[in-house]
């Protein structure tokens, strides 16, 4: 997996980079969770989530936030970390001019700033939005979200309630056009201890269903 390293707003930005064999194939940017609070790209969450786009043949990249790790920068309480993410996605296409879509994961915060970098990115088809902190966080943007995708969390999550993520969700299915889907982790917590396995079945589950025929021998 090579380490790259790619412009930001602020400075460089480090990330873990893996290319798809095929020239054409889709790209997957993953977002790292709340930097102020021990969140990095080495997240097992996110790391996890990097493997299912991988073995699904697409070119993935994960990154620190400006501050994280050799990310230079600091914090910026999302407006930059915002226009982190867009360079991420800027540097993932240049280096795959033929990529035929692109997908957006997020874990916690960087669920929240995915679901921005969607609003403003007509080109991502799809969305994995994991711990998403309706509750903690304005996610009022979404009008209309412009993507189908799924909302995963734990019936156990302390920080972020399921009613809050569920209201959500609930007012993004009346929406036309798109398919939201709801998934709940039973047991799991805010950070998915000991179940981080039971909620990459859950998104492996939905990409095979969005992306038939994707999964590669190295999945098994």
């Amino acid at each position: 997996m090579p380490e790259v390293i790619f412009p930001g707003e602020k400075g460089r930005l480090e990330g873990r980079y893996q290319p798809a064999k095929s020239r054409n194939a889709p790209i997957a940017v993953i977002l790292h969770p709340h930097p102020q609070f021990g969140g990095t790209m080495n997240n097992p969450v996110v790391y996890n989530l990097y493997y299912q786009f991988v073995n699904r043949g697409f070119s993935v990249l994960r990154f620190n936030f400006r501050g994280v790790g050799r990310s230079q920068g600091s914090f910026d309480h999302g407006q930059g970390e915002l226009s982190d993410a867009a360079a991420a996605l800027d540097w993932a296409q240049s280096v795959n001019p033929d990529a035929r879509a692109c997908w957006i994961a997020g874990f916690s915060f960087g669920a929240w700033i995915g679901m921005q970098l969607l609003m403003r990115r007509p080109e991502v088809e799809g969305f994995i939005s994991v711990a998403a902190p309706a509750n903690l966080y304005d996610f009022s943007f979404l009008a209309p979200c412009p993507s189908s995708g799924l909302f995963v969390h734990g019936d156990k999550d302390a920080v972020v309630p399921t009613t809050a993520v569920a209201t959500l969700v609930e007012k993004l299915k009346t929406q036309k056009g798109i398919v939201i889907e709801q998934q709940v982790v039973p047991g799991a917590n805010h950070f998915f201890d000991a179940k981080t396995d039971e909620l990459m079945e859950v998104v492996g589950t939905y990409l095979d269903k969005r992306l038939p025929g994707a999964r590669t021998d190295s999945a098994a």
